[in-house]
């Protein structure tokens, strides 16, 4: 595929007139249309702007050839993920984590992953399919996983949580406060309490972890730099908190590797 033919592709992708487009160069429609046409190339400069205006690499625009590999939105079928979840909570009497399960999928019923088709229950079904594949069978660590975004994200108060005083305080340390107009200090406080507890640094490993591998569903390019850094500065700092407690010791390894590498790839794709 030439230059001119990606150029063409994305501004048509975007809803964009060469016009509309022009003016956002600040070139005229024509050099658009000659872009596209292949009869010149856009200078250095504007080789940056368009990448900026699509949200795509450099590499992207101007690369000969791009492959066109199948993806999975869904690796798991999320009903599948919870009928393991409640027959594991059946097996170990976690009375919580069974209780949580049809809560967290009433309480994001009709909610979908951001910019897809796909049922939101799929997230924390697969924070708490992660957890109990590494081995944990702790009632309230598992009911918050699969309640972590309920009161952050619908209608429901911590009140509402069908559980008990342990998982809500899991799931309330999860919470962020929205509507904080200091929205840095808000964050301070927020992963302050995150290192209070390991059970919720491990809750918000496990969510990262998903969202992570996840991420390039919906997130914009300057979306994702913000969340690697944002993963760097705020998360990989809780490995700490886990390598401190015995029984997350192996954990903490496999989320780090996990984290560590994923974004690794994400920096060297971008």
């Amino acid at each position: 595929m030439s230059l001119g033919s990606r150029i063409r592709g994305l501004r048509e992708e975007k809803g964009l007139t060469q016009e509309k487009l022009g003016e956002k160069l600040n070139v005229s429609f024509q050099a658009v249309s000659s872009w596209e046409r292949d009869e010149y190339l856009p200078d250095t400069a504007k080789l940056i702007a368009l990448a900026k205006e699509f949200d795509v690499s450099l590499s992207y625009l101007t690369e000969e050839r791009i492959y066109d590999f199948k993806t999975t939105d869904a690796l798991y079928d999320w009903t599948h993920m919870k009928t393991f979840i409640k027959t594991t909570a059946k097996s170990f009497r976690m009375a919580d984590t069974l209780k949580a399960v049809d809560f967290a999928e009433m309480a994001h019923r009709g909610k979908r992953r951001k910019n897809t088709d796909i049922p939101y229950i799929y997230h924390p079904l697969n924070v708490a399919c992660h957890a109990l594949a590494l081995g944990f069978h702790d009632d309230a660590l598992i009911a918050a996983c699969l309640l972590h975004d309920v009161v952050e994200d619908t209608e429901y108060t911590l009140e509402d949580l069908p559980v008990s005083g342990e998982a809500k305080d899991l799931v309330a340390r999860m919470t962020k406060k929205k509507d904080d107009p200091d929205k840095a200090e808000m964050l301070k406080k927020y992963f302050a309490g995150l290192k209070e507890n390991p059970k919720a640094a491990l809750i918000k490993c496990l969510d990262r972890c998903n969202n992570l591998t996840t991420m390039s569903w919906g997130f914009s390019r300057s979306k994702i730099c913000e969340y690697i850094e944002e993963t760097e500065k705020d998360i990989l700092p809780l490995l700490d908190v886990l390598k401190k407690t015995t029984e997350y010791n192996d954990a903490a390894w496999l989320l780090g590797y996990q984290m560590k590498s994923t974004l690794d790839i994400y920096k060297r794709m971008l």
